[in-house]
């Protein structure tokens, strides 16, 4: 069976997950990496990082392992990549930085068959997908796609189970998150005030569009939701704080058995645990929600409140991985999930 020829572009935390984890799926290859680093210390710092027989070394321009090859090729802006030399089937862009639609579509020119974002791209695309939530939407057709950010996957999968089990009133959700590799690890002059603060030091409000891209994907909540975000001095580890306002009372009870329901039905993306766990105890989890049952609490009203934590980027990478095969099989099929 031929496997998925897959390109990265960009070689960062997020990419690199998403290496490390086709090395142990034999359905995807990675064949070529775009990246501004030196294909020397790229290697260094995915060697450091995965443990175990697949641990890959540098040849001339290719980075092996015992899992395949995959050829360094310099950075530089989309378009400029031929993916159509390596036979790409899709391109996974983990820059952060080009996420127009323009900008993917200059990689789809480029010869890739499909480009995807590990992140919410800047304006309306083919399709953001949110596993669990829209999944079942996605077509062949779609050629330019993103798979969300771990903020919005894991808001969208709450929202969708509480306004499903209890409806929705309202939402007002704060992500509290890991600082990203964009800071600066001390004050440092950049683009907006708040992000040239030092991440090591700070806790930091930010922006999020993780509301806009919700109320896209589920109409049903348009004008219900807003939220905030603020990163915080940890380098893993991320926090969703989730109010909602339903139309009539429930007991934590109700909360907590829907969540336990909702795990039972999606048991790759939601987990529920009753630990008194802290950011730490989540590294290296795949899951886009780990609930934390003794968290949940009440209000007198309607008032609902519950702590959801996540590995923003290694769940990330793991739903990229996974959408990357659904589309392959609905490739196959010639149509519709």
């Amino acid at each position: 069976m031929r496997k998925i020829r897959l390109g990265l572009k960009g070689f960062g935390e997020i990419p690199r997950h998403i290496y490390r984890m086709c090395l142990e799926d034999d359905r995807i290859e990675v064949v070529a990496i775009s990246d501004i680093g030196r294909p020397e210390i790229l290697t260094y710092l995915i060697s450091a990082e995965t443990k175990g027989k697949f641990t890959p070394r540098l040849e001339g321009n290719f980075l092996v392992s015992s899992k395949g090859k995959a050829r360094f090729i310099g950075g530089g802006e989309p378009g400029k990549v031929p993916w159509d030399m390596f036979d790409v089937d899709i391109v996974v862009d983990g820059t952060w930085k080009y996420r127009s639609k323009e900008d993917m579509q200059k990689h789809y020119d480029a010869g890739a068959k499909r480009v995807m974002l590990t992140s919410v791209p800047t304006e309306f695309i083919d399709r953001v997908v949110i596993q669990g939530v829209n999944d079942h939407t996605i077509k062949s057709s779609d050629k330019l796609v993103s798979a969300g950010s771990a903020t919005t996957n894991a808001t969208a999968l709450m929202l969708k189970i509480i306004s499903e089990n209890f409806g929705l009133d309202y939402a007002m959700f704060s992500s509290v998150h890991s600082y990203t590799s964009d800071q600066p690890l001390r004050d440092k002059a950049g683009t907006d005030y708040r992000r040239s603060r030092s991440a090591a030091e700070n806790i930091i409000p930010i922006d999020t569009v993780a509301a806009k891209w919700i109320e896209s994907i589920m109409p049903e909540l348009v004008g219900k939701v807003e939220g905030t975000a603020m990163n915080v001095p940890v380098p893993n580890g991320s926090l969703l704080d989730l109010t909602t306002v339903l139309p009539k009372g429930v007991s934590v009870k109700d909360i907590n058995k829907a969540m336990d329901k909702a795990a039972k039905e999606l048991p790759n993306i939601i987990e529920v645990v009753d630990d008194p766990i802290v950011s730490t105890d989540v590294i290296n989890n795949s899951h886009s929600v780990v609930f934390d049952k003794k968290a949940t609490m009440l209000s007198p009203g309607r008032m609902v409140k519950t702590l959801t934590w996540y590995h923003s980027a290694f769940a990330m990478a793991a739903r990229i991985k996974e959408l990357i095969i659904a589309y392959d099989n609905i490739d196959k099929k010639g149509g519709v999930k």
